[in-house]
Parts: structure tokens; sequence; C-alpha cells
């Protein structure tokens, strides 16, 4: 029963990861997303990770996704067609570098996890061979 334990391990690890990617491509697209500031911004998503059969072979699960700050900031522009009568609008608060930091960070894990996915495939097809 290992032998699958291993898939089983990698494929929740890609899911996750692929959720992560799936928020950051989210936060990225809604960066530049303005709202009235009578109007909470835009919120960042956090996925949050946990360990799924602790202690056991189950890898990770999406524990759940939290949201960023709802005050976003704040910027001065008065022509904007969504400014209030002081010329404010609000953003959401999120820096682009953190988000491609993040992306960058996902990707290997996919690719970590899509790796030793291939690797036991080959062990797999190998032992097969062996066998007839």
């Amino acid at each position: 029963m290992a032998l699958y334990d291993v898939l089983q391990t990698s494929g929740s690890g890609m899911s996750v990861y692929r959720t992560w990617l799936e928020a950051i491509s989210d936060n990225v697209s809604n960066m530049s997303t303005a709202k009235p500031t009578d109007e909470e911004a835009f919120q960042e998503r956090f996925v949050i990770a946990e360990a799924a059969n602790y202690g056991r072979a189950g890898g990770v699960r999406v524990a759940g996704i939290e949201l960023g700050n709802p005050e976003g900031r704040v910027v001065w522009e008065p022509n904007h067609p969504l400014a209030d009568e002081e010329g404010l609008v609000r953003y959401p608060d999120i820096n682009l570098g953190d988000q491609m930091t993040n992306m960058i960070l996902a990707q290997r894990g996919y690719q970590a996890n899509l790796a030793v996915i291939e690797r036991a495939r080959d062990a797999y097809t190998a032992a097969l061979r062996i066998g007839s």
C-alpha cells in the first residue's frame, strides 16, 4: 500500500499548490480594482494548508482561504469616476513583488510534486517489466 501513498501525497500537494496559484492569479488580476471609499477594497486571498491524516500518509489539503485587509489603501484621484467628494478612491493593498515571489514558490512546489509522481510512475513501470 505504501506504493500508492506516494501518489496520494504528491497529488494532494499538487492540488494545494494549484489552489495557491489560483489565489495568486486572483490577487494579481484585482490589484488595480478601484472601489468607492464607502466600500471595502478587494481582499487579498491567502491559502491555508494543513496536513491531512497527520502522522500517516495522506498529504495535505486546503484548510481554508483567509482574506486580507478590507481597508486597502486610499488614493487621491479626483478625476476617477468612483472618487468621493474629496477625490479619494480605495484600492487593494496588494504588493506585486510579494505575489510574484509567492507565484514562483507555488510553481516550484507544484513542479516538485509532479516530478515525484513521474519518478513513481517510472518505478512502477520498471517493476512491471521485471515481473513479466
